[in-house]
């Protein structure tokens, strides 16, 4: 059985589903998780990111926080390609940090989508709000992560 090809959602679709998948969800500083989807998909159009690495850039979170489906994302109308990053970039229960990273390395646009996550995740301004504990621990996990990834300052 062939899939019947699907005219993918536009950026704009993509990031209005999004919201509405996240609503009501907010960040380790109590702000609205839209806000940090959105400086995630302007951070990886401010990288040279296309289309659908922007798409999935507005659905990174989406299947690893539950607000989405597996299976919702196989049967969204995406680009394979776009599913693929959202897949690589989605964090799965118990797995090491360097398996996560070779597979975001093995996947053609996911790097650029995951380097814009960690940038806006350890944006010093995001951080300031946290108490010292949590702000120690996410620095040195998202400074590993850069390493394993090659992502260099």
């Amino acid at each position: 059985m062939t899939e019947t090809p699907r005219t993918p959602l536009t950026v704009d679709q993509v990031e209005a589903l999004a919201r509405a998948a996240h609503a009501g969800q907010t960040d380790k500083a109590g702000r609205p998780y839209a806000e940090h989807l959105r400086a995630v998909a302007e951070g990886v159009r401010a990288r040279g990111g296309d289309p659908e690495q922007i798409a999935a850039a507005w659905l990174h979170d989406a299947v690893e926080d539950d607000r989405l489906t597996e299976r919702w994302l196989d049967e969204a109308a995406l680009t394979r390609r776009t599913k693929d990053i959202v897949r690589a970039v989605t964090k799965r229960p118990g797995e090491p940090p360097e398996a996560y990273a070779a597979r975001i390395l093995a996947t053609p646009g996911a790097l650029l989508v995951k380097e814009a996550d960690l940038a806006h995740n350890a944006d010093p301004a995001r951080l300031a709000v946290l108490d010292a504990p949590t702000r120690d621990r996410l620095t040195g996990k998202y400074a590993r992560m850069r390493a394993l990834l090659g992502l260099t300052d």
